[in-house]
């Protein structure tokens, strides 16, 4: 079977005429493959342009995403440096209320001994007993603002309380000052009260007189007490008295013991309240072992029994 074919007659500018001839089925054919690679290249370039449109825009995540991974490290970088900052201001804090707290327990211990408190019962190197029953519902995670607040609240507490404890050892000072000054507690170790201050008949020549002061009688030789902190100011025998101990305890207060049998202490010593300052005799005026006692207030004798235990 013949295939089927055209001539196309063809002229040229100087008037020659040429023939063509070509078959249908291979134009055809051509005009297929060239209609196939016109379309795969449209399809193609479409394709290379939506590869290109998908790559622009996941260049612009990237370039989102590291914005955005930039923006974290900065944040990052001001996290830590807030919290350096802040670890150095807590560890500045937290000094501080170390030396506050080892203030308190000097002071602490200070009031103890003043106080004479039992220092086992009142141990500040041992933290306080607590406890309680567990509650886990109650419990919650601490913020940092909420630990500063705290931290800022303790703080605070702990100035409180200093300045409280200050004041309360001035008031103790003062009143173990008052208590070792003023003239108070006993004599002597054993002994009985054998004549009062005030109007009394007089053992020698039984005339009513005015006793300065209070007997104390006892065993010879027995240890006679300071009542209250103070300096000797006499140490010698005085008429009437025997041998005499004198006593300035300040604040106006001066005491006697009279009719020593000897003296243990010296003008010029510091005494301390229940020291011995002299031994029981019956040197001076005097009917038997005993120790003649006078407290005197601002230059006036005033009743030693408003003072002194025995």
């Amino acid at each position: 079977m013949k295939q089927a074919s055209n001539t196309l007659l063809l002229a040229n500018r100087y008037g020659q005429i040429r023939s063509v001839a070509f078959n249908p089925l291979h134009t055809g054919l051509l005009v297929l493959v060239g209609i196939i690679a016109i379309s795969g290249s449209i399809l193609f370039s479409g394709f290379r342009a939506g590869i290109n449109t998908e790559a622009r825009q996941q260049l612009s995540e990237v370039a989102v995403l590291r914005t955005l991974l930039q923006q974290q490290q900065t944040e990052i970088i001001r996290v830590r440096k807030a919290a350096h900052d802040n670890l150095d201001a807590l560890t500045l804090r937290l000094g501080r209320m170390q030396a506050q707290m080892l203030r308190l327990d000097i002071l602490g211990e200070r009031l103890v001994m003043q106080a004479d408190l039992d220092a086992a019962e009142f141990d500040f190197n041992v933290p306080p007993p607590v406890g309680g029953p567990h509650n886990a519902a109650t419990l919650s995670t601490i913020t940092v603002p909420d630990f500063l607040g705290m931290l800022e609240e303790l703080d605070m507490t702990a100035e409180d309380h200093e300045t409280k404890l200050v004041v309360l050892e001035q008031l103790i000072m003062k009143r173990n000052l008052q208590e070792r000054i003023i003239p108070s507690g006993r004599a002597v170790e054993h002994g009985l009260l054998s004549s009062k201050y005030g109007k009394r008949i007089d053992p020698f020549t039984g005339k009513q007189g005015h006793h300065k002061g209070i007997d104390i009688a006892g065993k010879e030789g027995s240890s006679i007490l300071a009542v209250a902190d103070g300096v000797v100011t006499w140490s010698r025998e005085r008429t009437g008295y025997g041998k005499l101990v004198e006593i300035n305890h300040g604040n106006g207060y001066v005491t006697r013991y009279g009719h020593n049998k000897q003296q243990l202490v010296k003008v010029g010593d510091t005494v301390r309240k229940g020291e011995a300052i002299a031994l029981m005799g019956s040197t001076g005026r005097s009917t038997g072992p005993h120790v003649h006692i006078e407290v005197m207030h601002n230059g006036k004798q005033v009743n030693p029994g408003k003072y002194l235990n025995n």
